[in-house]
């Protein structure tokens, strides 16, 4: 399987990119082919609602960070979205990823299936990303294929040390 990995945090070596890190690992040990496309170092503008996508095979106006994300977003037969919760919900950045998945509206979308992984320094505070999340996968008519949220991250790093990123680990390499 082609697993496409969106980590959304902006910190590069923070711990979404651990958490993104370890999923690719145990994906990769099970014969899965991995890509892991970081916010930390791209750069996707919001999208603009022109449309120009429509009528140009889904290809955006917009030549940015998402060109490459897009590239590999329609080899993937699943997309992990991988996000540090701020105020309650993903990031502005993995935000402005989803939105500009707009551009396959009108071309289709060639992932079935998805999972999310969430990360932040407080628990209770995944609802509104899983909620959005699974209106998502409801839409698309992927399947969910899990969600792993994970909290206590209070410090850059802390995610080496969490005995909860073996599950992360262990749900990639479940993947066949």
């Amino acid at each position: 399987m082609n697993i496409l990995v969106i980590s959304g945090s902006p910190r590069r070596g923070g711990n979404t990119e651990i958490m993104a890190e370890a999923f690719a690992k145990g994906a990769r040990e099970s014969g899965n082919t991995v890509t892991i496309e970081k916010m930390s170092s791209l750069t996707v503008a919001p999208c603009l609602d022109c449309e120009y996508c429509f009528s140009h095979d889904g290809v955006c106006v917009q030549h940015d960070g998402m060109t490459e994300i897009l590239k590999a977003f329609d080899q993937a037969d699943m997309v992990v979205f991988a996000s540090p919760i701020y105020w309650f919900n993903v990031t502005a950045q993995i935000k402005a990823v989803i939105d500009r998945l707009y551009a396959r509206a009108q071309k289709g979308m060639h992932p079935s299936s998805s999972a999310l992984l969430l990360d932040s320094g407080s628990p209770g505070v995944f609802g509104g990303a899983v909620t959005a999340y699974k209106d998502t996968v409801k839409y698309l008519h992927w399947t969910d294929r899990g969600i792993y949220a994970i909290s206590g991250m209070k410090s850059k790093g802390a995610m080496k040390d969490s005995p909860d990123l073996k599950r992360v680990t262990d749900f990639g390499r479940s993947l066949k």
